[in-house]
């Protein structure tokens, strides 16, 4: 009986002998293929070392226009978020406020005292805009400032304390609205959280560069010379005169004080705004020139004279429209004005005009070098010399202009020689003033229908005012109506030099927008040098 092989054993006796006797090469085929998975992987590092190639189909973005695209990205985002999560709120002393920082080309700041109007001062030049908005005062405090004056004297440092901590909050809330707003808008452009990094870190850095350019430029004295609209135009004390500006008022956290203390006035009273409060040592001339007829325009003055209590009233002409006889019955309220109204003729005024506006009561004519003296300023001026709605004479033009004004400053001379050099010339045209530079301080005109102010190279201010009749009746013929202007003249009363002006610019015909900026002649502005008087000699009253 043959003997039995365990199955376990027997199979694998038999695998191991078929192996002895295959041959070499299937022997070495496992080696082999050590060696070819070697192979592959050496492959595969040259080629992730390899440049890649890129396909000419594909279009690849110019590096600088990438950059652009960022910035852009950046600089929406973060408008959107400072125009969302921007603001902070504080109290300014007396009044609860919102500040905010908003998108701006021209930087400033905006004081909005609702429901009275807003103040708009030139403060910095940065790309942000500080906006301020007066939320509520408290009564109290507000009562409480206009009852016992005395407290004024911790007003200002505790406006500048509120103010430097509502800024400081604010720009940290500003960095976190732009560096939010930024990066979210660049992921969602982009896609990817390196880009919205960018964009964020990219936003950071433009704030941090227009803070240091609003600081860079900032004006403190700008708040000396602010822009006021809505109700506000209406209160000359909030102004403030020109000579407590300049002697008193040097630094901004005491104008700004100032500001919050005429605010809370305003308040307090409701309705009835308080009164200019004229100050003895300053003269108050109101230029007004172009009415064209316009009977609207004689309310305005007349408002203006009884609101800033007027020494006088200047008008450089074409007070008519056509210059007839039957147009003279205009000129009436002169006689109501109550204050001495010096009158040049323009070149839509004639003759017969100038001797009608001469019967008036008040009225002072002055034409061919002659002057007068009003609240001790002494004023020369010529009538212009031609009346263009006369066809039947041809109009000469600048040469007719020119040579008037030098029949000007002839007479201008004779009265230096005589040792009563003039303050003021008057005429309707520039061109004719043009010709009086280094004469006198101060020149005055009209006719352009557009306000402009410049110094003429020998030291005279030359100002020409627009159409206080808003371009009179004609001003419905165009699809915009014309604003209305006059200003309001402040001449030092013991020098007779001009110290500053107020603008004041009212919505034409069907509009009711009204506004007042104050300016203020560079050598009167706190740190400028005094400024010589180009007349060469000093003035007397008389």
């Amino acid at each position: 009986m043959a003997r039995e092989v365990p199955f376990a054993v027997s199979p694998v006796r038999a695998l191991f002998e078929r192996l002895r006797r295959a041959p070499a090469r299937v022997r070495r085929l496992p080696a082999a293929l050590r060696r070819l998975s070697e192979a592959a992987r050496r492959a595969r590092g040259r080629r992730a070392r390899r440049p890649r190639v890129e396909s000419s189909l594909v279009h690849r973005p110019h590096p600088y226009a990438r950059a652009l695209g960022l910035v852009a990205v950046t600089v929406v985002g973060a408008g959107l978020g400072l125009l969302v999560v921007g603001g902070v709120e504080t109290s300014v002393g007396p009044m609860d406020t919102r500040m905010a920082l908003t998108p701006s080309a021209t930087g400033d700041t905006r004081i909005s005292v609702s429901p009275l109007g807003a103040v708009e001062m030139d403060s910095h030049d940065a790309p942000l805009r500080l906006d301020v908005e007066v939320e509520r005062l408290d009564p109290d405090r507000s009562r409480a400032l206009v009852a016992h004056p005395e407290e004024f004297s911790g007003l200002e440092e505790e406006v500048a304390a509120d103010i430097r901590r509502g800024t400081f909050d604010l720009g940290v809330r500003s960095g976190g609205a732009a560096l939010v707003g930024a990066a979210a808008l660049g992921l969602a452009v982009y896609r990817t959280p390196r880009r919205a990094l960018a964009a964020g870190g990219l936003a950071l850095a433009l704030l941090a560069a227009s803070g240091a350019t609003a600081f860079a430029t900032w004006n403190p004295k700008s708040v000396l010379e602010p822009k006021y609209d809505g109700l506000l135009t209406s209160a000359p004390s909030v102004i403030g005169d020109a000579r407590s500006i300049v002697a008193e008022f040097d630094v901004y956290q005491q104008e700004l004080a100032r500001l919050v203390t005429n605010v809370s006035k305003l308040y307090d009273a409701a309705s009835t705004l308080p009164a200019y409060r004229p100050d003895p040592s300053t003269v108050r001339f109101l230029h007004v020139s172009d009415m064209h007829l316009n009977p609207a325009a004689w309310g305005i003055i007349r408002s203006l004279v009884d609101q800033y209590e007027l020494d006088a009233v200047i008008d450089t002409g074409d007070t008519m429209d056509h210059g007839s006889a039957a147009e003279n019955v205009y000129l009436d309220p002169i006689a109501t004005l109550g204050v001495p109204y010096v009158w040049v003729r323009g070149n839509h005024d004639s003759l017969t005009t100038q001797a009608a506006v001469a019967a008036q009561k008040n009225a002072r004519v002055v034409d061919d070098g002659e002057s007068v003296v009003v609240a001790g300023v002494r004023i020369a001026g010529i009538g212009d010399p031609q009346f263009t709605p006369d066809r039947s004479v041809a109009a000469a033009g600048d040469p007719a202009e020119i040579a008037a004004g030098e029949r000007l400053a002839a007479a201008l001379t004779g009265l230096r020689d005589r040792g009563r050099p003039a303050d003021l010339a008057v005429a309707h045209n520039p061109v004719a003033l043009e010709q009086v530079d280094g004469l006198v301080p101060l020149a005055l005109a009209g006719h352009r229908h557009h306000r402009k102010q410049h110094d003429l190279p020998d030291g005279t201010r030359l100002m020409v005012e627009g159409s206080a009749g808003g371009g009179g009746l004609r001003a419905v013929e165009e699809d915009v109506p014309e604003k209305v202007s006059a200003s309001v003249l402040y001449l030092d009363r013991s020098t007779r030099r001009l110290q500053a002006w107020d603008e004041i610019t009212l919505g034409g015909l069907g509009l009711t927008s009204a506004e007042v900026s104050r300016h203020l002649v560079e050598e009167n502005r706190p740190g400028g040098a005094e400024g010589t008087d180009p007349s060469g000699a000093p003035g007397e009253d008389s």
